[in-house]
């Protein structure tokens, strides 16, 4: 029963339970796609059946993850098949369990709200986007915004973080972004304003077939 009910698993070499960073940023990646795509459905369809599955899933999903054990988790499990030939990249089991726990209350909140109260409202466009937030972190950065509130509510220092955070290098030359680099990061940044500016109109121009015959596309001018 032990090992079934269990957060993290014991490595040798390592102090503290641990999780496998790869697959969770997977899992991320995945649950943000859901979320993703059922706000489109809202905001372009006016469906919130989707949403409502989603939330359903995400609860359950975050629930198995504290309180049973990540190991059964689906969207691990599946996070997992995709990057299982990937060496895993461990990091501290602790801080995670935290932040799944925000996870667990935001998601609770929005199954309350959207799937039994059957509502909408600003509270729950603003959990959405916290969530989206933390999961497109996750998945794209390798970022646990969750891990940050981590110090703020448990005395011990958090351990393993992904990419090494909790105890800081120096930069590497490779890391390392030399002033011509924020040129060229300005100077793009500039260049889109511009161009929005300038072809914004000419942009907005409704497509047309590439092999319509002529007659057709001056009819759908």
């Amino acid at each position: 029963m032990s090992k079934l009910i269990q957060f993290g698993e014991n490595v040798p070499g390592y102090a503290v339970r641990v999780l496998n960073e790869r697959e969770i940023r997977a899992a991320a990646g995945i649950l943000f796609l859901f979320t993703y795509t059922s706000l489109l459905f809202i905001l372009f369809a006016e469906s919130f059946v989707l949403i409502k599955y989603v939330i359903s899933f995400f609860l359950l999903d975050f629930l198995i993850r504290v309180f049973v054990n990540p190991r059964f988790s689906p969207s691990l499990i599946v996070g997992r098949l995709i990057v299982r030939k990937q060496a895993p990249e461990y990091v501290g089991a602790p801080q995670k369990r935290f932040a799944w726990m925000i996870g667990v209350f935001l998601s609770a909140v929005m199954f309350v709200l959207m799937v039994v109260v059957n509502s909408y409202s600003p509270v729950t466009g603003i959990i959405c986007l916290i969530c989206m937030v933390f999961l497109f972190a996750e998945s794209v950065f390798g970022i646990c915004l969750g891990c940050k509130f981590y110090p703020l509510f448990y005395k011990t220092k958090a351990s393993l973080c992904a990419g090494e955070v909790c105890n800081p290098t120096p930069q590497q030359p490779i890391q390392k972004i030399a002033p011509a680099q924020l040129w060229i990061l300005a100077f793009f940044i500039a260049s889109v304003f511009l161009t929005a500016h300038f072809f914004n109109d000419a942009f907005r121009k409704k497509a047309h077939d590439l092999f319509a015959s002529p007659v057709t596309v001056a009819k759908t001018k």
